[in-house]
């Protein structure tokens, strides 16, 4: 694979996404989490992801992150910035995540010596025109930890593509729940992993699902049609399009044979559930598209 090639903005997604994930599974992440003053896991998902973006309410939440209910969502925030300021909490997640990925890699100091650069020079390259959560990401002051700077630089990759999945998916004319109706259709992955851990209720589940039988992307059973998994297909390309840009003076081969061990070490300590609410693939199974 070529860098910028969309193959290869799949596969680094993959292990860039699992290396980012501990901050939301880790141990060390939630107790932080708690340590920090939030209340409960997410309460601190809430908390941390949305940390760079300062002390926004939760409309501007609901909108940067998409695919969540707004009820979840005002659970969580702005109350989350009454028990910690969000400038500490983008502190307290880089310092959680490193001590989690030291936990699961012997390796990570030489890790991140060899990979910073490369991945300081993609984050530099993203454009955030359109990208609120990589643009807010790619403003925070690196960590003086070269292990904190490695998962700050993976994080700030992850909301570029995750950016540009959002952007995939509006020009789809696909919502929040019916991305993830979607998804589970496509994958059979269990509707409660997406809907009960994105917040959306049984009835807004079967409303979303109605809208896509209607529009012919789903049978009335519930299984996906050859039109839903094209466009399922087409917003996939179109993300993996998007995602690569920051790579094309890049070494692709090189930096994914850096981070594919690291990814593998979070997967084997098993710090990551699978299946889970991400669309995240295990780094031991064929690539697949997110969700």
């Amino acid at each position: 694979m070529t860098a910028g090639t969309p193959g290869w903005a799949r596969a680094l997604w993959v292990r860039v996404e699992t290396i980012h994930a501990v901050t939301y599974f880790s141990a060390e992440s939630r107790e932080a989490a708690t340590g920090a003053g939030l209340k409960g896991f997410w309460m601190g998902y809430f908390g941390f992801r949305a940390a760079p973006l300062g002390a926004v309410g939760a409309a501007a939440v609901e909108a940067t992150f998409f695919n969540f209910a707004p009820a979840m969502v005002g659970r969580s925030i702005p109350d989350a910035w009454r028990y910690a300021s969000p400038d500490d909490l983008v502190a307290t997640r880089a310092d959680a995540a490193a001590r989690a990925l030291r936990a699961v890699s012997s390796d990570m100091e030489r890790v991140a010596g060899a990979a910073n650069a490369s991945l300081e020079r993609a984050v530099d390259e993203g454009s955030a025109s359109g990208r609120p959560l990589f643009a807010a990401n790619q403003a925070v002051p690196l960590p003086a930890d070269p292990v904190a700077a490695l998962w700050q630089h993976c994080t700030s990759l992850r909301e570029h593509r995750g950016d540009g999945h959002v952007a995939s998916l509006l020009v789809a004319d696909l919502d929040g729940c019916e991305a993830h109706v979607l998804f589970a259709a496509d994958r059979q992955v269990p509707i409660e992993v997406l809907r009960d851990n994105r917040g959306w209720s049984a009835d807004e589940w079967a409303a979303a699902t109605a809208r896509l039988v209607e529009r012919g992307l789903l049978r009335r059973d519930g299984g996906i049609t050859d039109v839903g998994l094209e466009a399922r297909e087409r917003v996939e390309m179109e993300t993996d399009r998007l995602a690569a840009a920051p790579f094309t003076e890049l070494d692709p081969a090189s930096l994914l044979e850096l981070l594919d061990p690291l990814a593998r070490a979070v997967v084997e300590a098993r710090v990551i559930p699978f299946p889970n609410p991400m669309g995240l693939p295990s780094v031991h199974a064929p690539t697949d598209a997110s969700a």
